[in-house]
């Protein structure tokens, strides 16, 4: 007679650090928490019913996203980004995407490029949406970088753009930016669809350059 086989363990349960890891970084995302801001972990902790020890876990996550900074002796602050800070992200980020750019211009598949396709065409829709556009154009550049099919600078990339999130001066808040971040998504599109790699990597590198001198 065979032996009867063990029961399998069942998979642990998510940590509690990491739901309130969660909540707070939404509330840094809508703003409910200011960047610059003393986060008061008494009264936090109190609001979410739990004690400080998950809180704390919970903050020690976001300091290593660069959402929160720890000072000795004086608690944890959401961390504030300078015009130095917002610079040096941009120049990161045209490097890292324009050359997943050139990489989906060369490589993408049909299906990939369609997917591209579907989200541009969703933003040509929301020109006027500015909150709709924002969150259409996050997933455009992160659709890109999937069918660029390096999940190192995929991962780069989404732990830069959690910090831009912090940037008070965002460039799609200036006016008239919404409109000329479409025009340079339309050219990139083409590009795309052309299969012109060269082009890619150019225009999307021009599209951080404008970005950035709209957030200055």
């Amino acid at each position: 007679m065979s032996a009867v086989p063990s029961a399998v363990p069942s998979l642990a349960r998510r940590a509690l650090y990491e739901d309130v890891a969660d909540r707070l970084r939404a509330q840094i995302f809508a703003r409910e928490l200011e960047p610059g801001t003393w986060i008061d972990e008494m009264k936090l902790a109190g609001a979410f019913g739990i004690s400080r020890t998950p809180l704390r876990e919970a903050l020690k996550v976001l300091a290593v996203e660069g959402l929160v900074t720890m000072k000795p002796r004086r608690g944890a602050y959401v961390a504030d980004m300078s015009r130095d800070d917002v610079a040096q992200i941009y120049h990161l980020l045209a490097l890292l995407e324009s050359d997943a750019a050139g990489e989906v211009a060369r490589h993408a598949s049909a299906e990939q490029l369609a997917r591209l396709r579907t989200l541009h065409d969703r933003l040509e829709k929301q020109a006027r949406q500015r909150d709709a556009f924002f969150a259409t154009n996050e997933r455009f550049h992160m659709a890109l970088l999937d069918a660029a099919g390096n999940r190192w600078r995929t991962q780069i990339v989404t732990d830069l753009r959690k910090v831009m999130k912090l940037n008070r001066h965002h460039s799609l808040f200036k006016q008239g930016r919404l409109a000329d971040s479409l025009a340079e998504h339309r050219a990139l599109m083409a590009a795309l669809e052309a299969r012109q790699p060269e082009r890619a990597t150019s225009l999307m590198r021009a599209h951080f350059a404008s970005g950035l001198e709209a957030a200055a």
